[in-house]
């Protein structure tokens, strides 16, 4: 009522919502409790957790940040019932483009996941795919490797083309990062990750390719996660004039928040950077 007495008389608004215009004023002259203050110190902080997540944020891992960084023991609920109140509330998904071109003269590797996407160590299994991103000079495409048991993008390159070296410098990097011994790398039936040039950097690299079925999104949904985050987070709240451009910015992204910062729910919400050096303190 406070905030729309300008616009409506104050009798007017008491009489619709069936309150006294005497107990309005009584309430307006009353004092804030000890909880009103509590609550609005509380949404100043879950503002600038949810500003600095570039806006992004939903409840649960606004309520994760405030536990393990600021200390705040809270319900999720109450999180959830404050932001709503300020009008604060996280990012969703929307579609995005496929960009699997499958080759019919080459032989795909077997499905070695069948969709378990769990793993219980790390560099166990690795999933792969490719993404376009784009720029005001054309397409810009992603080839990303990430591990499977800390979510984390363990290799990745940008190109503008989606040739079979995109993928191979993304596989190269990641192979340099962490070193695996005999990693199953598990991606879609792109032509780029049937031909014979990727196959031979696997073999030789000891990586032990698998492919999901054709035109099934669910074979590799754990790549294709990833990049739906990156979208809606990121690319789809940007305008790239230059690849260059968006090459910096995907950088920032990748390896300034996602793999370091950003909080991710099957993890118990802690970065993929945070949940390794807990699980993995003997990382070389």
């Amino acid at each position: 009522m406070k905030a729309h007495q300008a616009e409506h008389a104050v009798h007017r608004m008491c009489e619709l919502l069936g309150v006294s215009t005497s107990g309005y004023y009584a309430w307006l002259g009353r004092p804030a409790s000890v909880r009103d203050l509590e609550d609005r110190e509380l949404t100043e902080t879950i503002r600038e957790i949810w500003e600095e997540s570039d806006q992004t944020y939903g409840a649960p891992r606004v309520h994760a940040e405030l536990v393990d960084d600021y200390g705040i023991q809270v319900g999720r609920k109450r999180v959830a019932r404050l932001m709503a109140a300020a009008g604060i509330q996280g990012v969703s998904r929307r579609r995005w483009v496929r960009t699997t071109v499958r080759d019919d003269t080459t032989r795909p590797a077997p499905d070695l996941v069948q969709r378990q996407f769990t793993a219980t160590a790390p560099n166990q299994v690795w999933v792969a795919d490719i993404t376009c991103i784009a720029t005001g000079e054309g397409w810009l495409y992603l080839a990303a490797v990430q591990d499977m048991w800390s979510r984390r993008i363990v290799g990745w390159a940008l190109a503008d083309h989606m040739r079979t070296e995109l993928v191979q410098t993304a596989l190269h990097r990641a192979i340099a990062a962490r070193r695996p011994d005999r990693v199953i790398h598990h991606s879609d039936q792109g032509s780029q990750y049937t031909s014979v040039a990727f196959g031979l950097a696997a073999h030789n690299a000891g990586v032990v390719p698998s492919m999901g079925s054709v035109g099934d999104c669910y074979d590799n949904a754990m790549a294709e996660s990833f990049f739906a985050t990156l979208k809606t987070e990121r690319v789809h709240r940007r305008s790239y004039r230059t690849r260059d451009e968006a090459i910096n910015d995907v950088f920032t992204w990748i390896e300034g928040r996602y793999n370091t910062r950003r909080r991710h729910s099957a993890l118990g919400y802690l970065s993929p950077a945070t949940f390794e050096r807990r699980h993995w303190p003997t990382k070389p």
